[in-house]
């Protein structure tokens, strides 16, 4: 990817909060390509001169196909204080989403329990009481529907895998572009899902800290004219 220092938006001792481009693994996986946990390793590395294995903290996890903002603890006590807000609920995430078609009502949750299959990679809405699944718990907002398509805020209570993806798709609104849980009816496209807005308190100054990062001026988002709906 290019120079990594163009997606870094925050940066001190213990916190480093960057913009993660689509299609770029999050982390180490099993196809070994490249992803931002190394590339930032290395920009440390090479940045501060240092020695040996870099520590450098996953706080939380993005899809490969969702970009957005995200942070990574540069201390392994930062790491600890910052996965306790996640428990807690100090931990904000919101996400901007097109939406094919409108959500009824227009303001509201989707709640339920969801199952990975490990095998095919893929989450399934399965009744309470499913062995191995898991409550997912979101808060929904649309801000613009266009008839056809609809731009929605998403609050995310709980982190499941594909979260919003399945459970939007579940209510009959697939993802704009999610072939995988929308099908055909998704149309075909860059996913629509962009994890805009990250709040949390400073894990050693105690300062609450919010970070914006609206999507990319392109199709579906344009559509919506974001830089114009106050979301900073």
């Amino acid at each position: 990817m290019a120079d990594i220092t163009e997606n870094i938006i925050f940066e001190d001792n213990h916190v480093l909060v960057v913009l993660k481009e689509q299609n770029l693994a999050c982390c180490p996986d099993d196809s070994k390509d490249e992803n931002l946990l190394d590339i930032l390793k290395e920009y440390i590395k090479e940045k501060y001169q240092k020695p040996g294995n870099v520590y450098l903290g996953l706080v939380h996890r993005l899809d490969r196909p969702t970009g957005g903002v995200m942070v990574f603890a540069k201390t392994s006590k930062a790491a600890a204080r910052l996965g306790e807000q996640m428990k807690t609920g100090d931990f904000e995430k919101k996400y901007l989403t097109v939406l094919n078609g409108t959500l009824d009502p227009a303001e509201g949750k989707l709640e339920g329990w969801l199952k990975k299959n490990a095998i095919n990679n893929m989450v399934y809405l399965t009744p309470q009481g499913t062995e191995g699944a898991k409550y997912a718990l979101l808060d929904y907002r649309t801000l613009l529907s266009l008839g056809k398509y609809s731009l929605a805020e998403i609050k995310l209570h709980t982190g499941r895998s594909h979260q919003i993806r399945v459970q939007t798709a579940g209510a009959g609104h697939p993802v704009f572009g999610d072939m995988r849980y929308g099908g055909e009816k998704a149309q075909k496209g860059k996913l629509a899902l962009w994890a805009y807005s990250l709040a949390f308190t400073h894990p050693v100054t105690k300062e609450r800290m919010r970070f914006v990062a609206l999507p990319p001026d392109a199709t579906p988002w344009k559509e919506f004219g974001i830089d114009r709906l106050n979301l900073v």
